[in-house]
């Protein structure tokens, strides 16, 4: 078997150092070992304190974040469609006028100028990611006190099912919680090794506007709606301008034998006395694509989710299990890892030390740490703290099929991309919109679909880019006069291409689409799919590139360059001493042009249309673009006049 060695210092060369980790096992189409399946949790020993500490599942349509409480049990919910807003007029005509003068202080020299008059150039705020919802389960007082050596809460990402045990008076409880992407629901089962055991209130409510009832002796019906535009829902009156509405229903079954249900205020249900429950939540909503209008769209929310529920109705819980796992390890098994220390250093230290986890203070571990590890009980927060000590590449493994499972919990064909959330978002006002940055948030999204063999979970991004296509073609005819179509910096369900609010630093920067379509070329690289690369991935790699031979620019060398030009969320300092962050031929804006411009090309060869006048265009600009240009120290510019630069903060 071959092996390939990494050392610490991030060399790649072949040797017997400690420090080395050795790839033992990579196989892209196998199944995962049972040793790697038991690496493959994300584990705590105590129920979520924050939001972060929850655990996430997803179908990629629905999604839910699981607290792990035990008297009280938090799950908190997210449809992807649903939106704040409308579709709306995204063209400025006045952004024609303004770009020729900032163009002219660009060429002058004047960055810091340009940069303050191109502010004039940005736009409007996207639309806002909104949640569903919460289930809210409420285990009473016989739950209160619980032995805390019997908790564990876990994310089997081999499953992709959450679990949280723990025993209480005596007496064993689990809670098993997944999304099953075949049947669109989520699914809770509550058990326990005690006969009648179980018992609890369920209620199902909402931050934004909504009502709920009880529907016949099992159901809470929830109906509510998104604001019409992105402001938080005011009390209990609805917006003016209709938003998208939704629906969710949560489903109760119990055990036959034992137990009973009834309901409080006609609201919420109550069990008592059960072996077990199942509580299955089905939600849909109005959205009906992003140029229909929520006042205008004939899809009912209602009777949708209602359907959901009657095709599975006949189903027990292991049966959607099953189908969930199925459909599921299918993706999930296409790629295995499985990454060890050298023989010599795995000898001297099989797993994660008690003095790795002390958070610096390795000396005087507590007894409690010590406990944990000599028993097994090492969550994953103690594997991250101690990493900076003790790298362990179990945890790099684990770290790698997290990303893959959130992927595919949050971006299957038909859904809306995996947006700044991906999809797990608790507020109706979340940091930056959730909404979908193009300047680099939404790429890393998918840059593991194809080549951690996931190609279909990048659908959704080439249905975006199809819609952004469609209203970029406006925003460039009029605030650009050109060709082609083009996008910004964010967007949002609605498909918005025009400069967003705020700085020019993020707001002044055209090249959303085109760095989106080196998904197109990629997608085609890894598959050979020939149909997708001649119906949907060179009709808009040819409108992209149309653009962008429009917007480019000939200096007075007659070297093709762009301005005004930006490095999103970058600042630089200016000759004269300013901040700036508008300029010309930036090194980012000039990479993924030749990049554009290459894969372009290819595809044409690929398809043998190279006769077509776009492509000869192509080969007589491609050799005038801006070059990239190295500074004195050895390093990249990322503007051409300018050694000095101020680093952005990267969103989180």
């Amino acid at each position: 078997m071959e092996t390939v060695h990494r050392r610490k210092d991030m060399g790649f060369e072949t040797g017997t150092s400690e420090d080395e980790w050795v790839v033992v096992s990579g196989n892209a189409m196998g199944l995962g070992t049972s040793d790697d399946q038991q690496e493959l949790k994300v584990e705590f020993f105590s129920p979520a304190e924050y939001w972060t500490d929850a655990l996430p599942v997803g179908n990629g349509r629905l999604g839910a974040m699981v607290w792990g409480g035990v008297q009280s049990e938090l799950l908190q919910l997210n449809e992807d469609t649903l939106w704040t807003g409308e579709p709306s007029d995204y063209t400025d005509p006045n952004f024609a006028t303004v770009l020729p003068q900032v163009r002219k202080l660009v060429t002058d020299g004047q960055f810091a100028e340009a940069t303050t008059a191109a502010k004039k150039m940005t736009g409007q705020p996207t639309e806002v990611y909104q949640p569903l919802g919460d289930i809210k389960l409420d285990f009473g007082a016989s739950h209160k006190v619980f032995d805390g050596n019997s908790y564990k809460r876990e994310l089997d990402l081999d499953t992709a099912k959450a679990t949280v045990k723990y025993v209480a008076e005596g007496i064993e409880f689990t809670r098993e919680v997944f999304a099953s992407h075949p049947h669109q629901v989520i699914a809770v089962k509550i058990s326990a090794n005690k006969t009648g055991a179980v018992s609890f209130t369920v209620a199902l409510d909402s931050p934004l506007q909504y009502e709920s009832h009880i529907n016949g002796q099992n159901q809470i019906i929830m109906q509510g709606q998104c604001p019409g535009k992105r402001a938080p829902p005011q009390n209990d009156v609805y917006e003016v301008r209709q938003g998208i509405k939704f629906c969710a229903i949560l489903e109760l079954h119990i055990s036959t034998d034992a137990g009973v249900v009834s309901s409080i205020e006609e609201k919420n249900l109550k069990v008592e006395g059960s072996n077990w429950a199942v509580l299955i939540l089905a939600a849909s909503s109005s959205y009906d694509g992003p140029f229909t209008n929520p006042v205008d769209s004939k899809k009912d929310p209602v009777a949708a989710t209602s359907a959901t529920l009657n095709s599975i109705k006949d189903m027990a819980f292991s049966e959607l299990y099953a189908s969930h796992l199925i459909d599921y390890q299918q993706l999930f098994h296409r790629v295995s890892l499985q990454i060890s220390k050298s023989s010599k250093m795995s000898s001297q230290n099989s797993g994660t030390s008690i003095s790795s986890i002390t958070n610096g203070n390795e000396d005087h571990p507590s007894a409690e740490m010590k406990q944990n590890v000599l028993s097994g009980k090492i969550s994953t927060a103690d594997r991250i703290n101690a990493f900076a000590k003790d790298e362990d590449p179990t945890l790099v493994t684990l770290l790698f099929q997290y990303g893959r499972y959130l992927l595919i919990s949050s971006s299957r064909p038909g859904t809306f991309v995996s947006n700044l959330q991906g999809i797990w978002s608790q507020k109706v006002a979340p940091a930056w919109d959730a909404s979908p940055h193009l300047n680099i948030n939404l790429q890393m999204n998918y840059w593991p679909a194809t080549s951690c063999n996931l190609s279909e979970c990048q659908e959704p991004l080439f249905d975006l880019i199809s819609n952004l296509a469609i209203n970029g073609s406006k925003t460039s005819q009029v605030n650009y006069k050109t060709g082609g179509w083009v996008t910004h910096h964010v967007t949002d369900i609605w498909a918005k291409t025009s400069p967003s609010d705020g700085d020019p630093v993020w707001a002044v920067w055209p090249m959303g689409g085109a760095w989106l379509c080196t998904h197109l070329w990629e997608h085609y690289t890894y598959t050979h799919d020939k149909g997708f690369l001649e119906s949907k991935a060179y009709p808009l790699l040819k409108s992209c590139v149309a653009f962008l031979l429009d917007w480019l620019l000939e200096d007075t060398k007659g070297i093709l360059v762009t301005n005004p030009a930006t490095s999103p969320e970058h600042q630089f300092i200016a000759p004269d001493g300013q901040k700036a962050s508008v300029s010309f031929a930036t090194a980012m804006d000039m990479a993924i042009i030749r990049e554009v411009f290459s894969a372009t090309i290819s595809a044409a060869q690929v398809l043998g249309s190279t006769s077509d006048d776009l492509i000869s265009k192509l080969k007589d600009a491609e050799p005038k673009l801006f070059p990239p240009k190295v500074s004195r120290d050895g390093s990249l510019m990322e503007w051409v006049t300018m050694e000095n630069a101020t680093h952005r903060e990267e969103k989180s």
